[in-house]
């Protein structure tokens, strides 16, 4: 059956605007601050930044009838399929006007990364993996306790814990691939940002390269 998000996307041989686009995957267990960095990317690179957990929300939010759908799910315990993830995923480029987006932690897993390669048909440019020691993690989130309850020791380990059953074939299979960009998050956030840079400026001039070449060519004819 055709969901909203389905009528929303563009027949494939039409060739969607976010099949071209540049995409990033952000990975990061929780306390590394891959948002803050997410944040800096946007600033200085103009890139669209996308949180599959808050498109989810957004959805819910906005009294759809697909949002009631997904309240309805996850209301009965149901892990809402990651095929609804990825559709929200490409509504969002599609509607953003942009050709350059990160996305905040996802994959989370390997059907996600499947079912968004399925649907998508995209391949990340590269995914940014914020690594950070689990003493790291539990200090930072301890430190910006502000009241929240999932702000304990107990709970924390327990969060990094799922973080890294779940991630750890994701890295593993990007880094086969050659895709994998580790940064130290444990360092502070203006140095972390600096690693950061690096990275997306390579991304810029990989991207330039073949019409660098090409005006070569024109320039050896000429």
């Amino acid at each position: 059956m055709e969901t909203p998000v389905d009528a929303s996307i563009k027949d494939e041989h039409e060739s969607p605007r976010w099949k071209k686009s540049t995409v990033v995957f952000v990975l990061g267990g929780p306390g590394s601050g891959k948002g803050t960095q997410c944040g800096n990317v946007v600033k200085h690179f103009s890139y669209t930044h996308f949180s599959a957990g808050d498109l989810l929300r957004a959805e819910i939010k906005s009294g759809s009838e697909f949002g009631a759908m997904i309240r309805s799910m996850i209301a009965e315990g149901r892990i809402v399929p990651s095929e609804i993830t990825v559709k929200l995923l490409c509504k969002a480029m599609e509607e953003s006007g942009n050709d350059k987006f990160l996305i905040d932690g996802f994959p989370r897993n390997e059907e996600n990364r499947i079912v968004f390669e399925n649907v998508a048909k995209i391949e990340p440019a590269f995914v940014l993996f914020f690594d950070c020691p689990e003493e790291e993690f539990e200090r930072r989130i301890m430190n910006r306790n502000q009241g929240r309850e999932d702000d304990n020791i107990e709970t924390i380990k327990k969060r990094f814990k799922v973080f890294v059953e779940s991630t750890l074939l994701i890295v593993n299979y990007y880094e086969s691939k050659g895709k994998l960009r580790k940064i130290n998050a444990a360092k502070p956030s203006e140095e972390v940002f600096e690693a950061v840079k690096v990275l997306f400026i390579q991304t810029i001039q990989f991207c330039l390269l073949p019409t660098l070449v090409l005006v070569d060519i024109l320039c050896i004819i000429v």
